[in-house]
């Protein structure tokens, strides 16, 4: 995940080169192999690189091919045969193994601003047309890459790094009280335009962007398919085809160096490793492969580690395990450096760090699992309400009595939705008691409350849960806290089982019976992966981490809050007073976003909000 910037001077006769110097410099930590420079007129490019993959062609970024069109990007492209081959119809044949900035350029000239239906993977870019004086920006289908952006009649400025976009004497440091309101209801920002910066804006995954003088222009090109139907008559075609599928998903997010697997012991991360190994056995041995769990060893009962060692060694792949028994409550979070530029809800972030520095040791590509519990959430009722709109009475005969049957115990899984429908009538959720009044009224987060839990996006006619899970928040969230501009470590984390090839796959099947218990997964995996781990059914931890270190030293906890003055502006202070005099696990659990935007405001204030103030302009 290389860094970005770009910024142009709408009413300057020259960029600003010593500003653009100094902000593509503060990329170093985050791509330390590098960095570059181009200003054309009044417009910059800056570019810091880190190198995934030490086999693989590296064009020098700012990239131009005729001088007229300038890109920088922070890209990997997926089916890159596919897009060479259209190009190549176009009369530009490119080698298809050409750099991905070099291919979306050359996408952009054949295309235009419709490039980006051509282009799969993960990337953020912003391309510089001197013609038309206007920059064209895309960000990736899910938002696996970062944009930030800041712009008003005077300047534009973006880059894939919150900070660096920060840094910009122009852009103020105001919050955006927006952003803090959904933060305290929701633990992250649901607007997936905005950022906590009032100045700050983010470009939504599925968007592109044109920016020029007279403004911005940003359109969604993409949502998660509803109308997808992929019916066989063989059942082994649907293990094939989705064999096939994530085999390519692996292949084109596996560097040829080294690589590394977030191997937790479940059947979505081991299933990526036992493809990875597969590949590289058929390489030779390349990629070297390294393996990465986090575990309890005594907080709480773990079995992570366990199977994860058993895959591991299964596949002959070194694992290294991180206990993280140690980690205090909001440990490290007095350190600046590592100050999210966010607020973030999770108390043992500081982890995250532990985590990547680990892996940094090894490689610079990581494997994640995420994202097939959502593909494969299984649900029957949509499944056969669709099946009797449509009359297919045959094929509801044999679905029905089949799930029955493969279900042994159906009465419970009955009971079990009657009784969650009873507790979510008697209990709905309620608006967090601990946001200030005035706050709440203010902002109406009453009614985006309300909003945001039912929202009104288009439905999938069988597979409407996880096809709505896709476009939440949450997403963006996970990808930009395990990006180097967050973690401060040179490690890309790729993701194959969001690949376009396996989502538009998998939305289109029928979900019984390949999404009960992810049997089309492990179908997929016989005779890959040891039998105790591909048929492992999927379990939670065993006990709550944060609820086991209260009762382990809640009153030590609790003596080293300190609540910042300015968190009076947002949280009811009388309403989270229970957890200072009750030692009670569960009174933290409904306090720790107040208690994390309150730290976060403390480090906030230290900073001053600015990372480099000295930065001003020519």
């Amino acid at each position: 995940m290389s860094g970005i910037v770009g910024l142009a001077d709408w009413k300057a006769a020259s960029a600003n080169s010593l500003l653009l110097g100094e902000l593509t410099r503060s990329l170093d930590y985050r791509a330390p192999d590098g960095c570059k420079t181009w200003t054309g007129a009044n417009v910059g490019l800056g570019f810091a690189l880190l190198r995934t993959d030490s086999n693989a062609p590296v064009a020098e970024q700012p990239y131009s091919i005729d001088g007229n069109q300038w890109i920088v990007a922070d890209a990997r492209i997926d089916a890159r045969e596919d897009l060479c081959h259209e190009l190549s119809t176009r009369g530009t044949p490119v080698a298809k193994n050409a750099p991905a900035c070099e291919l979306i350029l050359h996408a952009f000239r054949a295309w235009g601003e419709d490039c980006i239906s051509h282009l799969r993977g993960d990337f953020a870019f912003a391309i510089w047309d001197a013609e038309t004086q206007l920059f064209f920006c895309a960000r990736d289908h899910f938002g696996v890459k970062p944009f930030y952006y800041a712009s008003n009649s005077e300047f534009f400025l973006f880059s894939n790094t919150l900070n660096c976009v920060r840094q910009h004497p122009h852009v103020s440091s105001e919050i955006n009280e927006a952003a803090f309101g959904d933060f305290l209801l929701f633990g992250l920002n649901y607007d997936p335009s905005t950022a906590t910066y009032r100045d700050i804006r983010r470009l939504p995954p599925a968007s592109c962007m044109v920016a020029g003088r007279d403004g911005l222009r940003i359109q969604k090109y993409w949502s998660a398919p509803v109308d997808g139907r992929i019916r066989y008559r063989d059942p082994q075609e649907y293990v094939d085809h989705f064999r096939d599928r994530l085999t390519k998903a692996v292949a084109d997010r596996l560097p040829s160096d080294r690589a590394g697997i977030l191997l937790s012991g479940g059947i979505d991360s081991s299933s990526l490793a036992a493809m990875a190994r597969e590949q590289s056995a058929n390489a030779n041995g390349k990629p070297a492969l390294f393996a990465y769990t986090v575990v309890y060893e005594q907080l709480i009962p773990d079995q992570d580690g366990r199977y994860a060692r058993e895959v591991a060694d299964d596949l002959t792949i070194p694992i290294k395990q991180l206990a993280v028994d140690d980690l205090e409550l909001f440990a490290g979070w007095e350190n600046d450096a590592l100050c999210p530029a966010e607020p973030i809800e999770d108390p043992f972030f500081a982890g995250v760090f532990r985590q990547f520095q680990m892996i940094a040791k090894d490689c610079r590509v990581v494997l994640s699992g995420e994202g097939c519990d959502n593909l494969m959430y299984f649900e029957m009722a949509p499944y056969v309400r669709d099946q009797i709109s449509r009359r297919a009475w045959k094929e509801l005969a044999q679905t029905v009595p089949s799930y029955f049957a493969q279900r042994r115990f159906p009465w419970k899984g009955l009971a079990r939705s009657i009784n969650d429908a009873r507790d979510s009538y008697a209990n709905p959720l309620k608006f967090p008691e601990w946001i200030d009044p005035d706050f709440a009224r203010r902002l109406n987060l009453q009614q985006r409350w309300r909003d945001c839990l039912h929202p009104t996006a288009q439905r999938h006619p069988i597979l409407p849960s996880g096809h709505g899970s896709l476009a939440l928040p949450h997403w963006v969230h996970m990808f930009e806290n395990e990006n180097p501009g967050v973690t401060r470590e040179p490690v890309e984390v790729r993701h194959p089982f969001i690949d376009l090839r396996v989502v538009d796959f998998l939305l289109a099947l029928p979900p019984f019976p390949w999404f009960f218990k992810k049997k089309l997964l492990r179908d997929a995996m016989r005779g890959k992966l040891p039998e105790t781990v591909r048929l492992r059914r999927k379990t939670a931890l065993a006990g709550d981490p944060v609820a086991a270190k209260i009762e382990q030293n809640g009153s030590e906890i609790r003596a080293k809050v300190r609540w910042d003055g300015e968190i009076a502006s947002y949280v009811d202070r009388n309403a989270t007073r229970a957890w200072e005099s009750e030692p009670n696990s569960g009174k933290i659990q409904s306090v720790l976003r107040p208690l994390s935007l309150n730290l976060w405001l403390q480090s906030a204030q230290r900073l001053g909000y600015k990372v480099n103030a000295g930065i001003r302009n020519d």
